[in-house]
């Protein structure tokens, strides 16, 4: 199934003195103090929000925070909002402790978008008593259980003690004859309460984020080009892929001509696209003695963006800097390769030509997903794995063909 996307969570971390930390024996029970006394609310979580987006509450979900003579400034250290007569909790999900040993944790039903089921969160310790919630809303819906309840884990660190549990919201997947298919959202929440001999401290140490469905900027199939570049990098330390990359061969010119081990300067863009956030990807670029892309035989160039490692001639990755000039330089993919020739079944040369091809993808990155390639790693890249690519397109050149001398 697809998660869509997650909120932004906003920790709530406020000092309590004198906490303590004995096993909580029946605690009263302090909730948020709520605008109409007869429904039990909490604080909602932000979907990605500004400052002033996150305080944009309708006035019949408002939850007060803190105590009625709260002042401004101590309203905002606690992460809640002001509106001039009250201090009320924002579109966020918020993580408290109380000097009883008590977690409340306030979540909101747009915590995500679109918004969460809160029948479906559960903790460590499930969903039962006293691990469900004290107060459900139209809007908000408010946890509040003991720190050594719900699966609670209890550690000692740096002079704390600490209370970790996490929080978590399941999804309906509707089932098909050719699929399945959710709608709903999801979040991770992971939670600390830590006590000290002077402070109570709430804090969020880590979220789980599901990234948003990836925009499309442009409609249509994926349309890419793959071109030879004529320029050289001929003199004396001269190392600047762009000068090799000014001036490129046209359909007329082609078949071109390459001598043994003189580069060949290869370009792979996306066309008509203009999103600043897609990321060109060469899944795989190799070499065919004729222009079909399956036929044989072959030979490898660049296997997910690195150079393929069982060539005594490695090709050259080409980077594509800002200062190239072009407008989106996340669009293109430049290498080098050492001309070559294919030998037959004795091992002698036979082919006098080569045709360049590339599978390529796009990607889009995300939290924990990166569009960069990882080469000359030891273990296998994890994030290559989990990328979310859209769209492929095998794009091939004209034909190159070995001469014995190079062209005056």
């Amino acid at each position: 199934p697809v998660l869509l996307k997650i909120a932004y969570i906003l920790l709530s971390s406020y000092v309590i003195q004198g906490p303590q930390l004995q096993t909580p024996q029946r605690p009263e029970p302090q909730w948020p103090q709520l605008q109409t006394p007869q429904r039990s609310e909490a604080q909602r979580p932000a979907v990605n929000t500004t400052p002033d987006q996150r305080c944009q509450v309708q006035v019949q979900d408002t939850v007060q925070c803190g105590t009625p003579d709260i002042t401004p400034s101590q309203c905002q250290a606690i992460n809640c909002c002001f509106n001039g007569q009250q201090c009320y909790y924002g579109k966020a999900v918020t993580v408290q402790c109380t000097r009883d040993g008590q977690f409340v944790v306030v979540v909101a039903r747009d915590a995500t978008s679109p918004k969460i089921d809160i029948d479906s969160i559960s903790l460590l310790g499930g969903n039962d008593s006293p691990c469900s919630p004290v107060g459900i809303t139209l809007a908000f819906a408010i946890y509040q259980f003991p720190v050594t309840a719900c699966g609670t884990t209890l550690k000692e660190e740096s002079g704390y003690v600490v209370y970790e549990n996490r929080m978590a919201s399941s999804y309906n997947v509707r089932m098909g004859p050719r699929g399945s298919i959710t709608r709903d959202s999801h979040f991770e929440l992971l939670f600390q309460c830590k006590y000290s001999a002077t402070a109570v401290e709430a804090l969020v140490i880590e979220v789980n984020t599901v990234p948003a469905p990836a925009p499309v900027a442009a409609p249509g199939p994926l349309r890419v080009e793959l071109r030879l570049a004529k320029g050289t990098c001929d003199t004396k330390g001269c190392n600047d892929g762009n000068v090799s990359f000014t001036l490129y061969y046209t359909e007329e010119e082609y078949p071109i001509t390459k001598v043994l081990r003189q580069p060949v300067n290869v370009e792979v863009r996306i066309l008509e696209r203009k999103d600043p956030n897609l990321f060109l990807m060469l899944e795989h670029c190799w070499t065919t003695s004729a222009p079909s892309p399956a036929s044989m035989p072959q030979w490898d160039l660049i296997i997910e963006d690195c150079s393929y490692p069982n060539d005594n001639y490695l090709t050259t990755m080409v980077p594509v800097e800002r200062s190239s000039g072009l407008l989106y330089p996340n669009h293109y993919k430049r290498f080098t390769l050492e001309m070559f020739t294919f030998a037959d079944h004795t091992l002698s040369p036979q082919k006098d030509r080569i045709f360049i091809h590339c599978s390529t993808s796009v990607c889009y990155p995300a939290p924990g997903v990166s569009c960069e390639p990882k080469c000359n790693r030891q273990r296998r890249d994890v994030a290559a794995a989990q990328r979310k690519t859209i769209q492929t397109a095998v794009v091939s050149s004209g034909e190159v063909v070995l001469v014995d001398k190079k062209p005056v």
